[in-house]
């Protein structure tokens, strides 16, 4: 399978680009701040063809460029129902300076627009797209519709695209509006803790990791694992 990175211009968010392999369909990831140009230079080197936009959730970060990566494919944009509300305006959860900075570096507010065609996804389902089967999990807490892609890859583990439930060593925040530290530790939990330890998981930021890597090292895990001796055996 063929797999890409694009990081964007501000927050360090991953922006993913999926394919069976070079010169077919393809599916892009959370497009973030200034992908566009790079990206698209990167779909042209391998020719590939957009055959839909995924989105982890509806943060500002993870969806800025959606609209004009969705009309260049003239492809859908998906994303959970609980996170849809969050492409009308997904600054506004911000504050006002940081509003102003985002607008004077990447472009006033008034350039967004949701993208003319959204597709809600839903806790299991299995998107098949551009060769690929992707299932969807639903995992809150970091907003109420975040969601993990777990991308199948057959005689291998799926490819785990975690978006800001899980990163290497850590956890996406919940103290921003809609985030749900409860939420976040339950999806842990019952999301990811039971998922196999090969499972190579690909971040919304920072490096990949495994989850046996996240199970043995990061935090947020450890807490929720009892140690050996209170295990049933």
């Amino acid at each position: 399978m063929f797999v890409d990175v694009v990081e964007a211009a501000a927050f360090g968010t991953n922006c993913y680009v999926l394919a069976p392999a070079a010169g077919e369909e393809c599916l892009v990831v959370d497009p973030g701040i200034g992908v566009e140009a790079e990206l698209l230079d990167r779909l042209r080197a391998h020719r590939l063809r957009p055959a839909a936009v995924l989105l982890t959730h509806g943060h500002l970060d993870h969806v800025w460029s959606v609209t004009p990566v969705c009309a260049a494919g003239g492809v859908a944009a998906r994303i959970h129902g609980a996170d849809r509300y969050r492409l009308a305006d997904p600054l506004g959860g911000l504050g006002p300076q940081l509003r102003a900075a985002l607008a004077a570096e990447f472009g006033p507010e008034t350039r967004w627009q949701e993208p003319s065609d959204v597709v809600e996804v839903t806790d299991g389902e299995t998107l098949r797209l551009a060769g690929l089967e992707v299932d969807v999990v639903h995992a809150p807490g970091h907003t109420e519709g975040s969601v993990m892609f777990a991308v199948r890859r057959p005689g291998r583990e799926d490819l785990l695209l975690s978006g800001d439930v899980l990163f290497a060593g850590s956890v996406g925040r919940t103290d921003l509006p809609g985030g749900d530290t409860a939420a976040l530790l339950h999806s842990l939990a019952t999301r990811v803790l039971p998922l196999p330890d090969g499972t190579d998981v690909a971040p919304g930021h920072g490096p990949a990791t495994t989850i046996g890597r996240e199970r043995a090292v990061n935090p947020y895990l450890r807490q929720l694992v009892p140690p050996a001796s209170e295990k049933e055996f």
